[in-house]
Formats: C-alpha cells, sequence, structure tokens
C-alpha cells in the first residue's frame, strides 16, 4: 500500500462532504493514495515480490504473469511485462487483463486454468490499480471512495484438495456505461477537446452500480459453489471487493449469512478495484481469520458489466513456510541482475551504444587487419 493516507476529513477540507456522509454511505474512513512518482507497476512489482517471498519461490521458475489493472503504467507496454522484468522472471509470458475491479479474481481464474491445462506450473497472479489518476478529485461521488494498491498471489501446480476447487465469470456489455472512463481509448482519443471536458475521469453511476452487485454477487457465489460442489453452510469466509459496505450488507442479507462471514477492510482502504480482493485476503491471512483446510470464497464485480467468483480451499498457512537464507540471497541477486539487464540493454539500444558498437566493430577489424598482416 502506499504510504501516503487521505483521511475523509483531509477530504472535507476541499470538497463539499463530511467524514459522517461518507462513513454512513461507503463504510470508508480513509483511502492510500500513491505519490506522483508512484504508479501501478511499482505497487505490482512490491506486491509480486512480497509473494514470492512468502512461497520462498524462485522468481526465475515462473512460467506466467497477470495482472489485473485498469490503471496500466501506458497503453503499451503491459503492466505485467514491467513486473516480468524487474522480477527476473526471464522464461515467464505476460499480460494485462482489464475487467475493471474484477480484474484480480478473472486473473486468479486465468491462472489456474493456464496450470490445469497442463502448460504451465507456476503463475504469479497480481492485482494492482492507481485509482486516483483517473478519478475527479472535485468530484464527490467518486473521489471519496476510491484509493491505490496491489496484492499478489503465487498459483502453483499441486496435488490433494488444497487450492482452486472451481471458479465462475460472467459479464454484461449492455451496462458498459454505468463505470467507465470516456475518454483516452480508439473511440475517443486524447485531445484538448476531452481533457478540458473531463472526460478522461471515472464516471460512475453509484446507484445502478449498487443495484447491479446487490443482485449479481450472491447469484455468482451461488453458481461457483455448485461448480465446486460446495454448500453455502461450508464456507468459512467470503472476501468480497470493497467497493461499499451497504453493498456487501445487501449481499449477506440475500444469503441469509452473518456479516461476520464476509471479510472487510474498506475503512482502512477504500475502493482499490482489481486489488482490494488480493489485499484483502493477504490481510485476512495475516491476522489469521484463515487457517489450513478452510473453505473460502472470493467475488468480484466491477466495469464491463463484470463478475467472477473462485471457490478454494485453504492449504499451509503462512507461518508454515520458513523461507531458506540462500533463496532470499538468490532473489535479491535475481532482482539486482534484472535491474542492471534493463539498464545494459536500454544502453545498447540507445545512440550510446551504437557508438559502443561502432567502436568495438573497429577494434575488431583493426585486430584482424594486424593478425592478417603477421
Amino acid at each position: 500500500m502506499p504510504e501516503r493516507v487521505v483521511t475523509n476529513g483531509d477530504l472535507a477540507e476541499v470538497m463539499d462532504t463530511s467524514d459522517e456522509w461518507i462513513k454512513t454511505r461507503t463504510g470508508i474512513e480513509r483511502r492510500h493514495i500513491a505519490e506522483e512518482n508512484q504508479a501501478t507497476a511499482a505497487m505490482a512489482i512490491e506486491a509480486a515480490r512480497a509473494a514470492l517471498a512468502v512461497a520462498d519461490a524462485d522468481p526465475r521458475e515462473v512460467d506466467l504473469v497477470i495482472v489485473g489493472t485498469a490503471t496500466p503504467d501506458t497503453c503499451m507496454p503491459s503492466t505485467a511485462c514491467l513486473v516480468q522484468n524487474a522480477l527476473g522472471a526471464s522464461r515467464a509470458g505476460a499480460l494485462d487483463l482489464n475487467a475493471g475491479c474484477s480484474g484480480f479474481v478473472y486473473a486468479l481464474a486465468m491462472g489456474h486454468q493456464a496450470i490445469a491445462s497442463g502448460e504451465h506450473e507456476l503463475v504469479m497472479v497480481v492485482g494492482a490499480d492507481t485509482m486516483s489518476r483517473i478519478v475527479n478529485q472535485q468530484d464527490r461521488s467518486t473521489a471519496v471512495i476510491f484509493g491505490d494498491g496491489a496484492g499478489a498471489v503465487l498459483l502453483r501446480a499441486s496435488e490433494g484438495t488444497a487450492g482452486i476447487r472451481a471458479t465462475a465469470l460472467g459479464s454484461d456489455g449492455s451496462g458498459g456505461d454505468l463505470l467507465m472512463v470516456p475518454a483516452g481509448g480508439s473511440a475517443m482519443p486524447a485531445c484538448a477537446e476531452t481533457v478540458a471536458q473531463g472526460l478522461h475521469y471515472l464516471a460512475m453511476d453509484g446507484r445502478q452500480v449498487y443495484r447491479f452487485a446487490s443482485r449479481t454477487v450472491p447469484r455468482v457465489i451461488e453458481q461457483v459453489l455448485e461448480k465446486a460442489k460446495m454448500s453455502l453452510d461450508e464456507v468459512d469466509l467470503i472476501i468480497p471487493h470493497q467497493a461499499n459496505l451497504r453493498i456487501m450488507e445487501a449481499v449477506a442479507k440475500r444469503l441469509h449469512l452473518p456479516d461476520e462471514k464476509f471479510y472487510a477492510n474498506i475503512d482502512e482502504y477504500g475502493n482499490t478495484s482489481a486489488a482490494s480482493v488480493p489485499i484483502a485476503l493477504c490481510e485476512a491471512v495475516d491476522k489469521e481469520y484463515v487457517a489450513p483446510g478452510q473453505k473460502i470464497v472470493l467475488v468480484g464485480f466491477g466495469a464491463g458489466l463484470t463478475w467472477a467468483a473462485v471457490a478454494l480451499e485453504w492449504g499451509p498457512s503462512v507461518q508454515e513456510i520458513s523461507a531458506v537464507f540462500y533463496r532470499r540471497w538468490l532473489r535479491w541477486v535475481v532482482y539486482r541482475y534484472a535491474d542492471m539487464h534493463t539498464r545494459w540493454m536500454r544502453f545498447v539500444r540507445s545512440n550510446g551504444g551504437r557508438a559502443w558498437r561502432s567502436a568495438r566493430g573497429q577494434w575488431d577489424r583493426l585486430r584482424h587487419r594486424d593478425s592478417g598482416s603477421e
């Protein structure tokens, strides 16, 4: 999470709102906001390295990097390629997946299927978003809701019952206009007019999104449990996308479940889009809300409109995995090498690199000429 914290009181100083108004309608008390020099890739890299450390895994063995994000550093290359490079995951493919706030759960399903197909054994799945860059800070309907952050998990092929048991994905493009950034794509390229009209900011119909989520989330939870051959009573914990506390309460009511079955940390982080589910999962593990053998449902919903759920059985806890010193050292070396390799390749491809190659070529020709004359 970014270190900078913006409270409801801070927002009340710059816009027409109050701490009580925000908490009553959303459940949010504060959110973490990225610094000017901090973008999605930087947070995603930090989360991915943390996941590798928790799993005590070698980044060079990662086969695939998937980053769920709606706020990539650039349109191209993908943020996943930046993550892959920084990890030193030299054998990994990399791609971004944009399913809005459902992005991480979608990416998790894709990672699971990549392993289940037999093509991959180790897949890094990241959810990361810098929503503060696409939110109009003067718009009370969105500025108070969103924060920035990243979370990551590492998937490994394994035997046994622990792990992902089932996935369920869905979409309804007819509701795409309910949550969107109108400009900046091929349909409405960036220009002075789109910037002046604020069309590069997120536009949201909050009332309709609330209705959509309240109806759809219970259905997709029931759907994924049916596929996993699990009953609702067997579920120990549901970790939903942290969009709005009232949505979570409405879903709990529709499923006839106590609020305690839903893990919530929206008060601290706000809505971090694709990052919200992995951040909540990691926090639940750290706080020991999650134990081996427990059955958990992760569920996301968002722009698209999209929705997704994953049913899983938790395996060994973090505390049961002890990192070996030499592997910690090895990861440090791999990260340093990846950084130096990037700097070197950029130098080689630059004018300075071309000058260096030209000088080296002249030296080789002179050496060969002198050798021939001898």
